[in-house]
């Protein structure tokens, strides 16, 4: 009889070994594989989403940043002496309608009269006052 029991024992052992193995499958199977399959399809259109998103931002960013600003239409050279007044040097060409040719002539002004100070200056639409570009 005592085989009996035993038997009944391992029978009951060898049932509730097999259903905790054949659940603990089914759940492996569940959150290993089948929820992750059905919400990584979602989530990679999500990802997607967010990254076209973050480009669309950075693209609108960077047009409103490097839109053309207007640009001036007359570059000046002003002359200061050595005490920061501004000083009249009679023969050099003082008004220019671009930024490079102004800043030029201001280069050879300076090795000329290297005792004065000189400022590419422009007048801005939306400013009061004049605005310096470069300053030797």
């Amino acid at each position: 009889m005592k085989s009996g029991i035993d038997q009944s024992n391992f029978k009951a052992f060898l049932m509730i070994g097999s259903s905790v193995a054949g659940f603990s499958s089914f759940v492996y199977n569940l959150f290993g594989s089948t929820i992750p399959s059905i919400f990584w399809v979602h989530l990679k259109e999500i990802g997607a989403a967010l990254v076209m998103l973050a480009v669309f931002v950075f693209a609108v960013a960077w047009l409103l940043k490097a839109k053309p600003h207007k640009r001036p239409q007359k570059y000046m050279i002003k002359v200061f002496d050595v005490f920061g007044r501004e000083f009249s040097i009679e023969g050099i060409r003082t008004e220019f309608k671009t930024h490079d040719v102004a800043w030029s002539f201001m280069k050879n002004y300076k090795k000329s009269y290297p005792l004065y100070n000189f400022a590419l200056v422009s007048e801005l639409p939306n400013s009061e006052k004049m605005t310096i570009f470069r300053y030797l």
